[in-house]
């Protein structure tokens, strides 16, 4: 695509500790218009030998997936997060904690993100609170005709695709929050 002074890069996560979701697309900050150039899903390699501890797995999953979000974030403007919220299990609250973890090395590395919750992300896409994974994935393809979802036999991979369409929706929040619209405001005036 070609650039314009009115496009920005802008990326969109949707933190996992096995399912990361990036969307990376273009903002049109005058027509509010948003292109999903690529979205992908980052699942830490990980040996499969049972002498390895779990602590040990955890480490490397947390490195690779930094590693991916840093390079993801490579040019961006604007970086939205439907940040995680607690967990019911001692294993959900170490994923969660690790995926806290890898945001909070973005911020220490001076890589600035905005948050949103999953409740914004599910409303600005579906239009209600209680969207399901599908319906993520329908209004992605909807939406987002340009963006190529990981397909299986002509059909789309779930698992894959629901990360992808929340880390896009996870930008389409962002960019109707306040915080997102005094920033262009600022940077116009600079």
């Amino acid at each position: 695509m070609q650039q314009s002074t009115n496009y920005i890069k802008v990326v969109g996560f949707d933190p996992s500790l096995r399912n990361w979701g990036i969307s990376i697309g273009n903002y049109d900050t005058v027509s509010k218009r948003l292109i999903i150039e690529k979205v992908d899903v980052t699942q830490p390699v990980l040996s499969t030998n049972k002498r390895v501890r779990t602590n040990s797995l955890d480490l490397e999953s947390s490195k690779q997936l930094a590693e991916a979000a840093i390079e993801a974030c490579k040019g961006a403007r604007a970086i939205f997060v439907e940040v995680p919220v607690g967990s019911q299990s001692a294993r959900s609250m170490a994923s969660y904690g690790i995926c806290v973890g890898v945001l909070g090395t973005l911020r220490a590395m001076g890589i600035p993100f905005f948050e949103v919750s999953p409740s914004e992300v599910k409303l600005v896409s579906v239009g209600k609170a209680t969207a399901t994974k599908k319906d993520m994935i329908n209004w992605m393809i909807k939406s987002h005709p340009e963006a190529l979802l990981p397909l299986h036999n002509g059909k789309v991979i779930e698992s894959k695709a629901e990360h992808m369409a929340d880390a896009t929706a996870a930008i389409h929040a962002g960019v109707e929050s306040t915080l997102f619209k005094q920033m262009l405001t600022i940077s116009a005036t600079i």
